[in-house]
Order: C-alpha cells, then sequence, then structure tokens
C-alpha cells in the first residue's frame, strides 16, 4: 500500500452521468486525488466545461457519449475508454433517474424508464467493465444509490425498487468478483438538492420538516460526498466489499424526534 493510500494517481475512473450535479462533484474529487477520468453523458455536448475544468487541473478527462438504458452505447463507451487509457482501474455507476407520481399514476413506460436506468445500467456497465478488470485482479466499482435503498418512500415506488435493488446487486456482484480483487461498494446519499428533486427545496416548510428529522440538522452538500467516494476508489478501502455507505447526516438513525424541542 502508498504511503498515501487516497492517492490515486495513474489510476482511470469512469463516472456515468456527469452532466450536472452530484456526478460532477464526485468527479472532481477523484480527479483531485491524482485519477484521469472518463465522463460520460447521453448528450456529449453538455460535457464540454466539465471537461476544461477537469483539464485545467492537470488531469486527462476523455468525454464520451452514453446511455445506460442501451446495451450497444454500453459497449461502445468501455471499448473507447480501453483505446484511450488501455485499462479501466475505477467505476462510479452514477446515472440515474426519478419519475415522482402516486403509486396508482405509475405508468408501465414509467417503470421501465426508472428501474432500467438506475438498476439494469448499472448491471450492465459493470459488466462491461469488470471484463476488463477481471484480467488484471484489480478493480474498484462504486454504485450509487440512495437513503431509498433503506427506506421505502410513498411515489417513489419505481424509484425506492431500483434503489434497493442496487443495494442488493452491490452484495452479489461483491461476492461474484471479489475473488478478481474487485471491490464493489455502495454509496446511499440522502437528502442532497439535485435537479432532480431541487422543486421540493423551494417548499420551506418541507425543508424544516426535512431537517428536523436530521441529526446534523441540514441537508446533504454536494462536497460531504467528496469523502466517501475517494474512499472507496483507493486502496484505503481495500478490505472493504458488499458494504452500503450511508452518507445521510444521520437520518437512517431513525428519522423521528423522540423527545420534544426543549
Amino acid at each position: 500500500m502508498a504511503d498515501n493510500f487516497f492517492d490515486l494517481s495513474g489510476k482511470v475512473v469512469i463516472v456515468t452521468g456527469t452532466s450536472r450535479g452530484l456526478g460532477q462533484y464526485m468527479g472532481r474529487a477523484l480527479a483531485k486525488s491524482g485519477a484521469d477520468l472518463v465522463i460520460t453523458s447521453r448528450n456529449i455536448d453538455s460535457l464540454h466545461d466539465f471537461k476544461k475544468e477537469i483539464e485545467d487541473m492537470g488531469r486527462r478527462v476523455l468525454p464520451l457519449e452514453l446511455d445506460v438504458r442501451n446495451h450497444d452505447s454500453i459497449q461502445n463507451m468501455v471499448q473507447a475508454t480501453i483505446e484511450y487509457y488501455q485499462k479501466i482501474d475505477i467505476l462510479v455507476n452514477n446515472a440515474g433517474c426519478n419519475i415522482r407520481k402516486p403509486s396508482m399514476e405509475i405508468t408501465w413506460d414509467d417503470w421501465d424508464t426508472v428501474v432500467d436506468t438506475n438498476l439494469k445500467g448499472t448491471f450492465f456497465v459493470s459488466q462491461a467493465v469488470a471484463k476488463y478488470m477481471i484480467p488484471c485482479n484489480y478493480g474498484r466499482i462504486i454504485n450509487i444509490g440512495s437513503l431509498t435503498s433503506v427506506f421505502g418512500y410513498a411515489g417513489l415506488a419505481p424509484y425506492c425498487a431500483s434503489r434497493g435493488g442496487t443495494k442488493q446487486l452491490t452484495m452479489s456482484l461483491a461476492d461474484d468478483w471479489g475473488p478478481f480483487g474487485i471491490t464493489v461498494n455502495c454509496i446511499a446519499p440522502g437528502w442532497f438538492k439535485t435537479f432532480q428533486n431541487q422543486v421540493l427545496y423551494e417548499n420551506q416548510e418541507w425543508v424544516e420538516y426535512l431537517v428536523d428529522r436530521i441529526p446534523l440538522k441540514r441537508p446533504g452538500r454536494p462536497q460531504d460526498l467528496d469523502g466517501a467516494v475517494v474512499f472507496l476508489a483507493s486502496d484505503a478501502s481495500q478490505y472493504v466489499s458488499g458494504q452500503t455507505l450511508l452518507v445521510d447526516g444521520g437520518m437512517s438513525t431513525g428519522s423521528v424526534r423522540a423527545l420534544p424541542k426543549s
């Protein structure tokens, strides 16, 4: 193990879904730790500014088009990565989506959109990448789940199903690929303000309700994921696999105050 076992210098990291939001923050954290990146989006033009930002940090970066619901798109992205870098050390399965509706209003297509993106896509990107990790006897796969990996919420049935599945998938792949030196873990963020849920944060009463149930008394900030993603990507976590790390300000301790306010 290196003297600084959080150092990612020389490592190649794919981060899916980096056109905006948490994917970009995690990509920055990995680049600051020394990694070279592959960044992806369904619309490659949306990666232009982020590509320049990573290059200005002195890191190599390859933007690629990726639709995780399309098998050919996945294969093409991984092949382009291998042709450019000759290896893949780390994968962060961040690409995801959500559709908020009462369960009785969810359509067949709604279900397929969310579950195929968040769960099926995570599996098949991991499979395509593991093909190149296995011969090297080394790899770090980090799936992005959610507080809904362990909790259920009304109006989020497909999303909760997909994120609960991500937790179970993480454990299965950790067992499958552990003999090849590959660790597979899941980061489960709590309530972070993102493009997908920003409308909720416009309701101050809801924000106060939320904060009251978080022991650290605030929603997550994007930078709160930096340490978790670097830890799971680095040699510091070489004996950690199959785990779901909740980064939720403590909300999963119970989420309902047992004692009245003083």
